[in-house]
Order: C-alpha cells, then sequence, then structure tokens
C-alpha cells in the first residue's frame, strides 16, 4: 500500500534555490542583450548581432519540427519568406494611411501570416512524416518559390518589394533607422519568441510532441492522435518562422525570392543540425555558429558555402548530437572531475587534425582555382593567404599535410578514445560510490 501510494504521490515542486536560477538566467540574458551594443558599438557588430537574433528565432521554429515532433523539412523558408513579404507590404500600407502601429507591433503580422499559411498547408503535409513529409515539404517550396517570380506583383519579381521602415508611427521618438534601435527590436522579439518557445516545449503539447517523436503507434495507442499532434507542432513553427521573416524584412527594408528559396531552408537546417537537434539550446548554438562563419568565410573565399557543405557532413558523421552534444558529453566529467585525463589528448590530437584541415583547405582553393578559373593567374589569394596555385611546392606542402595529417590525426585520435574510456570509468565509479 505505501509502494503505491508512493507512485501516485505528485513530484515535488522546485526549489526556491532553482527557481531564482532559472528566472536569473532570463534576466541575465535580458541584461546581456541590452549591454552588447556598448560594449560592441560598430556598425558592423550591430548588424551581425541582428542577424544572428534573427537566425536564433528562426532555427528554433525550425526546431519545432525537427528535434521535438522529428519532422524533416526542406520547405520552411516558405513560412520565413511569406512572413516577411508580408510585412513588407504591411510596412508600405502603414506608412502611406499614417495609422498608428508603431513598428514594434508588426513582427506578429509576419507571425500571423506564417500561422496562417501553416494553418492552410499543414494539414495535408504532416498526414505523414520522415520521408513523406519530408518531399511534401519540398514540393511546397519550390511550388512557392516559382511563384515568386510568376506572381510580380506581390512578390515584385526578381527585384522583391522594398520599405521604408521609418515612415510608421513612432514609438518614444524612435525612427528606426539607425541601427542600433533595430538591434533593440530584434533582441527583445528574440528574447520573447525564445522564452515562448521554451516554453512550448515544457506544455503538455511538447512532451506529446516528443512522445510522437519517439513513438506514434504508442501515442495513437493512448488515445492521442499523432497527425493532429505534428499538426500543431507544425503551426506553431509557421508562426514564429514568420516572425523571424518579418524581422529579416524590417532590418534589411525589403523582401525578395531569395527569403522563399531552397538556399534558405538549407541554412536553417544546417544551424540547427550543426547546433544539435537533441538539445533546446543547440539551434541558438547553431544559429550563432553558421551566422558568424557564413559572415566571415564570405569575406575569405569564394566557396565559402563548400566548406558548409563539409562542416555539415562532418558533424552528421562523428557528431550526430551536434556542437551542444559534444559539449554535454563532458559534462559528466566536468561533474566527476575527470576531465583534466582528456584534455591532454586532445590537445595532442588538435595538432595533426588543423594539419589535415589545412592540407584540405589548400587543395579545395587550388583545385577550385584551375577548375574555374583555369585560364587566370595562378597567384591566388584564399583566407587571407597569397600563394602560388602552379608551384610543385604548394602541391607538396598539401600532400604532407592532409596524408601526413591524416594517418597522424589516426593514432592521436585512438589515444583519446583511450583517455575517454578511462575518464569515463573514473566518474562512474565515483557516481556509484555516492
Amino acid at each position: 500500500m505505501s509502494e503505491f501510494a508512493s507512485r501516485t504521490v505528485a513530484p515535488p515542486l522546485p526549489a526556491a534555490a532553482e527557481k531564482l536560477k532559472f528566472y536569473g538566467l532570463w534576466v541575465l540574458t535580458a541584461i546581456v542583450l541590452l549591454l552588447l551594443p556598448k560594449i560592441f558599438s560598430s556598425g558592423g557588430s550591430l548588424t551581425t548581432f541582428s542577424l544572428i537574433g534573427i537566425s536564433i528565432i528562426f532555427a528554433l521554429s525550425y526546431n519545432i519540427l525537427l528535434g521535438q515532433t522529428g519532422m524533416l523539412s526542406f520547405g520552411h523558408a516558405v513560412y520565413y519568406g511569406l512572413g516577411g513579404f508580408l510585412v513588407i507590404h504591411a510596412i508600405n500600407i502603414l506608412g502611406a494611411n499614417k495609422w498608428p502601429i508603431p513598428l514594434p507591433l508588426v513582427p506578429l503580422i509576419g507571425g500571423l501570416t506564417g500561422l496562417t499559411f501553416a494553418i492552410l498547408l499543414g494539414w495535408v503535409s504532416t498526414q505523414r512524416s520522415g520521408t513523406a513529409f519530408a518531399m511534401i515539404s519540398l514540393g511546397v517550396a519550390e511550388l512557392v518559390a516559382s511563384s515568386a517570380l510568376i506572381l510580380r506583383t506581390f512578390f515584385g519579381g526578381e527585384a522583391g518589394i522594398s520599405a521604408n521602415r521609418t515612415k510608421l508611427f513612432r514609438v518614444f521618438g524612435w525612427s528606426f533607422g539607425p541601427q542600433i534601435q533595430i538591434y533593440y527590436l530584434v533582441a527583445a522579439w528574440t528574447l520573447i519568441a525564445v522564452i515562448a518557445m521554451y516554453a512550448l516545449t515544457r506544455t503538455p503539447l511538447g512532451r506529446m510532441c516528443n512522445a510522437v517523436r519517439d513513438n506514434p503507434e504508442r501515442v495513437q495507442f493512448v488515445g492521442y492522435d499523432p497527425h493532429v499532434v505534428r499538426y500543431l507542432a507544425f503551426c506553431f513553427s509557421g508562426f514564429f518562422a514568420g516572425i523571424a521573416g518579418a524581422l529579416a524584412a524590417i532590418n534589411f527594408e525589403i523582401a525578395n525570392s531569395a527569403y522563399l528559396g531552397a538556399t534558405q531552408s538549407g541554412t536553417v537546417l544546417f544551424a540547427t543540425y550543426i547546433g544539435g537537434v537533441g538539445f533546446f539550446i543547440g539551434p541558438i548554438v547553431g544559429a550563432i555558429f553558421v551566422t558568424i562563419l557564413s559572415l566571415g568565410l564570405s569575406d575569405l573565399t569564394p566557396v565559402w558555402q563548400l566548406y558548409f557543405g563539409l562542416i555539415f557532413i562532418a558533424v552528421v558523421v562523428f557528431a550526430p548530437g551536434g556542437i551542444t552534444g559534444l559539449l554535454m558529453m563532458h559534462r559528466p566529467l566536468l561533474k566527476a572531475g575527470t576531465l583534466g585525463k582528456v584534455l591532454p589528448s586532445y590537445a595532442i590530437a588538435l595538432v595533426p587534425t588543423l594539419a589535415m584541415i589545412a592540407g584540405l583547405m589548400l587543395a579545395i582553393e587550388t583545385i577550385v582555382h584551375f577548375t574555374v578559373n583555369p585560364g587566370d593567374d595562378s597567384h591566388i589569394k584564399a583566407f587571407g593567404i597569397p600563394f602560388d596555385a602552379a608551384s610543385p611546392a604548394i602541391w607538396a606542402i598539401t600532400a604532407i599535410l592532409l596524408i601526413g595529417g591524416y594517418l597522424v590525426a589516426r593514432k592521436t585520435w585512438t589515444m583519446v578514445g583511450y583517455a575517454w574510456d578511462d575518464a569515463t570509468s573514473v566518474a562512474r565509479a565515483e557516481e556509484i560510490a555516492e
């Protein structure tokens, strides 16, 4: 009887210290967002932060499908792009009619647009999960993307539709012309959206999404319809994707067909998966990583998208849990104090690994030069370093770094494996002893 009673008693409420820690984390995040422009005040930094905020909302909205509900979508840019287009039209209409609707409320129009189209397209799209859903999402994406070049009155053709955000009703004298004001607008919406999506994961619907992802047959057996759960998740995802698209349109004051393209859908997939779909913070990490990397690589090499593909392949093969998954793997070692047993082997393995990567990058830049520009001068610059792509010495260095680094890296990463096993064994023994 006592055993039955212990099983039916509700779990204890979180302690006051845990609540304080939880809410303190959000307050600290808000403070950091407020202080960032004080530390990094240049226009380029503010633009980068705004793009990161938009990417975070977009990646988290995508993770509602992929990470939470297990639905791989190749067309998530549809709701992002449509939200952006509707907001541009809304800004033009509001500005022309002098309606007293301030710019901070306009992203809601993008969110409602994404929600509306998710409601219309989602019921059929979510009938099946897995490959069927992925193919349907791809077909819808291609349909909408091609319509952007056909329906020129609404989408503006290749040039797109532009707007002037400073013509809207002003709040506290803010015209939202300076980039710092746009940064604070994006930061506020990012914090609101992140909190809302985190709260969604803690609701019964969020738990049912996880159940549908793991075992839809069991969910149906206990009386829930997996299709309805997928559909609701799809609608929430479309809503937040529309907000991200709206903020992007406000930031650039233009919406064009690129918002709806496959590149946009692929980028959010990269960000979410590279960051780690198994953790709520994973898409946030991935959005920051991908945004900074794309802005940096695009200035250093013309084939930066190729490196993105290689990074994505490397994550899928060697780190399916993403960057966040790799970091969380070390959490038990950190708690047990055995992380120091692994760090020296990491340092040793890092040297040949970096040499192999440098050789691979040198080989890519050289091959791309002779493939794309065979008649141009062989003296090129990649990642800020000038070299002669036709020099035999460069080819020899490339081969040594690539092949030699690979062979040495294999041996050193074997050492990492042994050190990892030892550290894990000690951590487990200490946990059992406690």
